[in-house]
């Protein structure tokens, strides 16, 4: 504690801000379907979106599975934009709200999208809509408190299980810095892929951020992203803040949204490893690594 002032608003979140969050919270989806949105690209990195459903075979633990709904790239998606206003992204709010901006922007009209920021609670800027206009919220939104990166990650999950649409991606905009939150990240990514939902991560971290602590919460960002389907961005700024948010509305869109009904039917809440694979070559496919099955 530098001073008086730092102990006492230390104190203030301690014991005005609850910790709801319980770490055996678990989300129930109320369906027996198993999801992989996949993004396939080829050797030069472009999407391709030619592809048919015999063309697929999906895995889990090594055996194959029997595809019940197979969706091209038309079939529209819902979004939640995390953002970090967290008292450690003070220089980076503005530059967060403009990449949540692009982002709008790159949507096609069937697509829906939400806004929440996080920082020592998790509150809920603009509800699910397809407009592009964004909320006047958002350029109130100010650097403050801890940060609850977890629990804002499950929130949206939670959110996205309840949405009609099968494609659901959540962006987090954050430094990945936690420090408050009641949920573990294990905890949030199991949520995650529970609602079939893709994470994409923009990491946000000062350019001072020290070399271990910089490894740390990028290792978090990273997490989330590689193990549903997403991917992860290193600091950007400026222009390849903007790139990068067109680059993940542009994926949403082409992306395959594929099906399964499990043929282990067990109710153990193992993890369950799987694969897609696409009977075409020199293709580049990223998806979710497995899921958790349901636990009695």
């Amino acid at each position: 504690m530098k001073n008086l002032s730092f102990f006492i608003l230390f104190l203030s979140f301690l014991f005005t801000i609850p910790v709801s969050a319980q770490d055996d919270d678990v989300i129930s989806v109320d369906s027996s379907l198993v999801i992989l949105n996949a993004s396939i690209n080829d050797a030069k990195g472009n999407a391709v979106t030619n592809l048919r459903q015999n063309q697929f075979k999906v895995f889990e633990d090594g055996v194959e599975q029997q595809i019940s709904l197979f969706e091209s790239t038309e079939s529209p998606f819902a979004a939640v934009i995390l953002l970090d206003t967290s008292g450690s992204m003070e220089s980076r709010i503005s530059l967060a709200r403009s990449a949540a901006i692009t982002f709008l922007d790159g949507l096609d009209a069937e697509d829906v999208a939400a806004i929440y920021n996080f920082d020592s609670k998790v509150t809920l800027v603009q509800d699910f809509s397809n407009s592009r206009d964004i909320s006047d919220k958002v350029y109130d939104l100010k650097a403050y408190g801890w940060t609850v990166l977890n629990d804002a990650v499950f929130k949206a999950a939670d959110e996205l299980s309840k949405r009609p649409e099968k494609r659901r991606a959540i962006i987090v905009i954050s430094d990945g810095a936690d420090t408050k939150s009641g949920r573990s990240a294990e905890k949030a990514l199991k949520a995650a892929l529970a609602a079939d939902v893709t994470i994409y991560t923009v990491d946000m971290s000062a350019i001072d951020t020290g070399g271990k602590e910089r490894i740390q919460n990028q290792g978090v960002l990273k997490n989330f992203a590689e193990k549903t389907g997403g991917f992860f961005i290193a600091t950007p700024g400026g222009q390849a803040m903007r790139d990068a948010f067109k680059q993940i509305a542009s994926e949403l869109g082409t992306q395959y949204t594929i099906g399964y009904q499990p043929a282990n039917i067990k109710k153990d809440g193992k993890w369950r490893a799987l694969e897609l694979r696409v009977q075409r070559p020199n293709l580049t496919i990223r998806t979710r690594k497995g899921y958790n099955a349901p636990k009695k």
